[in-house]
């Protein structure tokens, strides 16, 4: 079969187009035919050498879409997506034509998801769903998203919608207010950091009950936006991974800080939390991606240059 795979880090240019003997599933994994698999900035990461428990040579990618072509019988012919940590870093990942994981790591794709759809969706959405279920978000909640326009925020804003939360997106530029606003949703823009609270306050009295920074660049800004006993969630940080934080205010308003990481979930318990949201798209309740950019594996390196740059369109690989 054919896939993406680097046998040294430190540069996109150790990513090559190879042909490798099609893996074979052990008796408790099946056989996924790759039919689209999403491309995320971790992927891209991995092959500059980020992930020191990467084992080498490795095929990457996390996020997937497919058929089930050997395994349990329940499974065979059936249309799967999935995720997890072990994918792309210490097992071979999607950017390939099959792949092989635990029978318990996929999980029924939802009907009105396309391929291509499905595989763009495994860690922005989990991603997602983590936040909110471990920041206790519920019906009622006041959450702001910050970042509400990237790939993890539009699902937050999606799935909080579901949940019942009263959301408030945040994004820096004029246009992507626009975009939210017409889609529905309550919106600030991002200017001064010491502007935050009061934007927060003008919308949500006493602050937002949960503020969940996907872009890592506003915890300071956003402690004083919280309520009493208000919950910030975070899935980045600067580059050199430290922020001033006014610990001292979070303590006053019994604030709690919650690092979510997807990295942390085995594909096994990615599956488990696909099929809790899952049924939100089959239910109309949640609405299918857009603006997707297909590109076909065999050009992976032209795309992962693409995401390394910054890219903001969501790039899926096609076997």
């Amino acid at each position: 079969m054919k896939a993406l795979q680097f046998s040294k880090t430190g540069d996109l240019a150790a990513l090559q187009v190879v042909d490798v003997p099609t893996p074979t599933p052990t008796a408790d994994q099946v056989l996924v035919q790759v039919k689209a698999a999403g491309l995320n900035p971790s992927d891209v990461k991995n092959v500059l050498g980020r992930f020191p428990y990467t084992t080498l040579p490795r095929i990457p990618g996390r996020d997937f879409a497919g058929v089930v072509v050997e395994g349990p019988k329940e499974l065979l012919g059936q249309a799967v997506w999935g995720t997890g940590k072990d994918l792309g870093f210490n097992r071979d990942g999607s950017h390939a034509e099959y792949l092989t994981l635990p029978a318990s790591g996929v999980a029924h794709q939802p009907e009105a998801l396309s391929f291509v759809q499905a595989a763009s969706m495994g860690v922005p959405y989990t991603t997602a769903w983590d936040a909110l279920q471990r920041s206790g978000v519920v019906a009622g909640t006041r959450l702001l998203v910050i970042g509400a326009n990237g790939t993890v925020g539009s699902a937050t804003l999606g799935l909080a919608n579901v949940l019942g939360a009263q959301v408030l997106a945040a994004v820096r530029r004029p246009e992507q207010a626009r975009v939210l606003r017409e889609q529905g949703y309550e919106v600030i823009l991002l200017t001064q950091p010491e502007a935050l609270a009061s934007e927060v306050n003008a919308v949500f009295a006493g602050g937002a009950d949960v503020i969940f920074d996907t872009t890592g660049h506003w915890l300071p800004a956003a402690v004083p936006a919280l309520a009493v006993f208000g919950r910030l969630a975070i899935i980045a940080a600067p580059l050199d991974g430290h922020v001033q934080l006014p610990a001292l205010a979070l303590y006053r308003k019994g604030g709690s800080l919650i690092g979510v990481n997807s990295l942390l979930y085995s594909s096994t318990e990615c599956a488990r939390m696909l099929n809790q949201f899952g049924q939100y798209f089959d239910e109309g309740l949640l609405p299918a991606p857009r603006d997707l950019e297909q590109a076909p594996l065999v050009q992976g390196l032209v795309s992962y240059a693409e995401v390394n740059a910054g890219a903001s369109t969501k790039v899926v690989l096609i076997p």
